[in-house]
């Protein structure tokens, strides 16, 4: 096993998630897992971190701001797919959801960079597995493999994931902040947007 994958495991245990799959960042993990699930028409809420509607438009996507009240973790409007990117807790994992995390420099398990995926589904792991690391199956050589899915080089490092695995113990043993809406501009308002 490598330190990607010793990461994505520890991690898994700790939320009380069946599987985890590690990316470079909470914004990319949301990507994939729009792009696995094809969900179309969603809703952002109309105070979150940027990123989040930008992805949206970046994937062509129908969808609209929300006034909504959230504390910690918010559904990405009537899907599966969580923005946990603040999240922090153990055995928090909502089954039968794609939960996306971010280890940002400002979040409680400061990696700098990096996000994770969290699901419950051995299928579901192997493509969003695939799809992080340009299609193919890690480790393994690529030029040897039959690719049969599109891929985002959207991996984690093995440098963050050691990082990763000596400040998990620390972050996992300390109560983390709840973060809410209020932490974010009303992005309605902004230029960009109208």
């Amino acid at each position: 096993m490598n330190m990607v994958e010793e990461f994505e495991l520890q991690l898994s245990q700790f939320f009380g998630a069946p599987y985890a799959v590690a990316t470079d960042s909470c914004t990319h993990a949301i990507e994939l897992a729009l792009r696995y699930t094809k969900d179309n028409n969603v809703t952002c809420p109309a105070r979150t971190y940027i990123s989040i509607p930008f992805t949206f438009e970046k994937l062509g996507l129908s969808w609209s701001f929300v006034d909504t009240n959230w504390a910690g973790y918010y559904y990405i409007g009537n899907t599966k797919i969580i923005d946990a990117a603040t999240y922090w807790q153990q055995d928090g994992y909502v089954s039968n959801t794609f939960m996306c995390l971010s280890f940002q420099y400002k979040k409680h398990l400061n990696l700098i960079r990096g996000g994770a995926i969290l699901l419950d589904n051995y299928n579901d792991y192997i493509v969003l597995k695939k799809m992080t690391h340009d299609g193919r199956i890690p480790i393994q050589p690529w030029k040897e493999q039959n690719i049969d899915t599109i891929g985002y080089h959207y991996y984690m490092t093995i440098d963050t994931a050691k990082m990763g695995l000596e400040k998990l113990p620390q972050a996992c043993a300390t109560k983390a902040r709840v973060w809410t809406q209020d932490e974010y501009p009303y992005l309605p308002e902004m230029p960009v947007f109208k």
